[in-house]
C-alpha cells in the first residue's frame, strides 16, 4: 500500500474526536490516553497538532527492539507490534523521534498506530479533515503545487520591489 496518514495542523480545530474514536476502536474505552494518535496544544500559538506515527521505513522502534517483535504488515505497509514475543522493554518508546510509540500500563504492552488494518477511523471521524489518509503521490503532487505557490508569490514580491 503507498498510501500515509498526513495531518495538516491548521484544520485541527483541538476537537479530540480522533483521540476517542482510536481509543473506542483499539481499546474498547473512551480515554484519550490509550489512543494511538495524541493532539498536542500549542498554549503560545493555540494551534493543536495531532502527532501521528509516520510508519518510518527505516523504523527506529523496530531497529531497536530486542526481540524482533515490531514488523512492518505485508499488505498495508504500516509498522505492528507482535505482543507474544514483544518483552516490554519500552526501547521502542525512548527511541520513537515522534513520540508515538506508546505505553498501557494496565495491559503492560507498547501501542502504536496500525492504520487501522487500511483505514484509519480517525480520518472518516475527523470533520474538517485534518487527519487523512492519502497516497504518496498525491501528497507530492500537492506539495509541489504549494512549493510553486511559493515561488510564484516570493517572484512577484520581488518584482514589485524592484519596481520603487
Amino acid at each position: 500500500m503507498d498510501k500515509f496518514l498526513t495531518v495538516n495542523a491548521d484544520k485541527c480545530t483541538g476537537c479530540r474526536l480522533c483521540e476517542l474514536v482510536c481509543s473506542v476502536v483499539h481499546e474498547g474505552v473512551s480515554n484519550a490516553s490509550k489512543s494511538r494518535i495524541q493532539v498536542v496544544k500549542w498554549e503560545e500559538e493555540g494551534r493543536y497538532i495531532p502527532m501521528i506515527c509516520q510508519q518510518c521505513e527505516d523504523a527506529p522502534c523496530k531497529n531497536v527492539c530486542p526481540v524482533g517483535a515490531i514488523s512492518r504488515d505485508k499488505d498495508f505497509g504500516f509498522l505492528k507490534v507482535n505482543h507474544e514475543v514483544c518483552i516490554g522493554c519500552r526501547s521502542c518508546i525512548g527511541v520513537c523521534p515522534f513520540g508515538a510509540m506508546n505505553y498501557n500500563p494496565t495491559r503492560r504492552r507498547v501501542f502504536k498506530c496500525d492504520l487501522c488494518g487500511g483505514e484509519p477511523q480517525c480520518v472518516r471521524f475527523c470533520e474538517v479533515k485534518a487527519v487523512d489518509f492519502v497516497s504518496a503521490g498525491a501528497v507530492s503532487a500537492q506539495k509541489k503545487r504549494l512549493s510553486a505557490s511559493r515561488q510564484s508569490a516570493a517572484s512577484k514580491q520581488a518584482a514589485a520591489l524592484g519596481e520603487h
